[in-house]
């Protein structure tokens, strides 16, 4: 935790920045690297009748963090993205609770 999946984007330009782009955001949330996930998901995109490139798109799940924590997580997300070649992205924060998140059957809040 926390979980970042990224659509329209390059598997391999993904797993580029993947290192740096983990590292910073390890040292922004005190979270240990091992606990990201990275995720790429393989999206059709469809628009006026056509399939589509798409565009970039990176959601992050995890717990709150509050809102300077979490404009900062999207500042280093875009600035790698844009290292990809990707010049625009959406960035979307999921929220889970806590006491709504199992780790082998037992919930963390």
């Amino acid at each position: 935790m926390p979980f970042l999946r990224f659509r329209a984007m390059d598997a391999q330009k993904v797993a580029t920045q993947s290192t740096p782009l983990i590292d910073e955001l390890s040292e922004l949330l005190g979270t240990p690297a091992e606990y990201f996930t990275l995720e790429v998901v393989a999206s059709t995109f469809i628009k006026d009748g056509a399939i589509t490139n798409g565009f970039p798109v990176v959601e992050i799940t995890w717990f709150d963090r509050g809102a300077e924590k979490q404009q900062a997580t999207a500042n280093i997300i875009t600035k790698h993205v844009a290292q990809m070649g990707y010049p625009e992205v959406d960035t979307i924060f999921m929220l889970i609770e806590r006491s709504k998140y199992y780790e082998n059957g037992v919930a963390l809040g």
